[in-house]
């Protein structure tokens, strides 16, 4: 049986997901990161996150081959950065936001929290790799952080202001 790509795509659309860009360096000093939505925490023991990609992606080749990522989870403010790095054929670094943070990774100084990584695998899935990175270091923010569901930016509502809105 093959599902609908329409309805499949659909029904993950209400599935809320964090909004993350995941950034690296190749070997020559270029920069590259991309706007993920697929990332999660996998083991604890030891520290793994996966992140996927797109295997058509402009910078499939420089993640695949990094030794090292970086993942900013996006602070509730940040979709215009989101936004940013889902485009292609832009400067994705133009506007001056990245700095150089853990391990000399471009990352954004106020996300809600970086995932600093070492490449710990690379897994098939599909039309896209899973990224799974070995944690090495992390920042958490104060700022809440910014989801993605239903085709639209949010944040979560803390569970005390969801209650007392009933």
């Amino acid at each position: 049986m093959t599902v609908d790509r329409s309805l499949f795509t659909r029904a993950m659309a209400r599935v809320p997901a964090p909004v993350t860009i995941a950034t690296t360096v190749d070997a020559s000093g270029g920069r590259w990161g991309f706007t993920g939505s697929s990332f999660s925490s996998l083991s604890l023991t030891p520290p793994l996150v996966l992140i996927c990609l797109d295997k058509k992606a402009s910078t499939h080749h420089a993640f695949v081959t990094a030794e090292r990522f970086l993942v900013n989870v996006l602070a509730a403010d940040q979709s215009d950065v989101a936004l940013r790095f889902a485009r292609s054929g832009v400067d994705r670094f133009a506007d001056g936001d990245m700095e150089t943070c853990e391990f000399g990774l471009p990352g954004l100084r106020d996300a809600a929290a970086r995932v600093a990584c070492a490449l710990h695998d690379i897994v098939d899935g599909g039309d896209h790799s899973i990224l799974i990175g070995r944690v090495e270091a992390i920042h958490t923010g104060d700022g809440a952080p910014l989801v993605y569901s239903d085709r639209s930016f949010g944040r979560p509502v803390p569970e005390a202001t969801a209650v007392g809105a009933r």
